[in-house]
């Protein structure tokens, strides 16, 4: 497992737009903006039960994240990993309420039908590249 150091993790604390790609059935890559979090360990992302990104990450748990900073798009973090678990109920909730509030400055998610059906995939960093300008 890669270590996410401190730049990395602010960087994925900071109100930064992630874009994750995932596999297709046919082999194809999927990517998609999204908010993202850590917990210094592993990356974290918030997802919909049933999405094409959630189904992909169950069938192959291969992903790829980039990010970068928003107010210095040139500063970038890159990493290669593996879905190593997909979390629902509460924990999904409250992961997506702190990102609401992170990314739109709301207490909580507006849509709590939509919330209820929330995935977090947890990710394990397996390569991190990093670059600073």
């Amino acid at each position: 497992m890669a270590k996410l150091d401190a730049s990395v993790q602010e960087l994925l604390q900071g109100k930064n737009f992630a874009f994750v790609s995932t596999v297709s059935a046919d082999g194809s890559p999927h990517v998609t903006p999204t908010w993202v979090d850590t917990d210094g360990d592993y990356v974290l992302i918030s997802t919909g039960l049933g999405t094409v990104k959630q189904k992909n990450a169950k069938r192959d748990p291969r992903v790829t994240i980039a990010i970068t900073e928003q107010a210095n798009p040139y500063n970038l973090v890159i990493i290669r990993g593996q879905v190593v678990e997909q979390i629902s109920g509460s924990s999904a909730t409250d992961l997506l309420d702190k990102l609401t509030k992170r990314y739109m400055g709301m207490d909580r998610f507006p849509d709590r039908q939509l919330a209820s059906t929330q995935v977090t995939l947890k990710i394990k960093p397996v390569r991190v590249y990093t670059r600073k300008m």
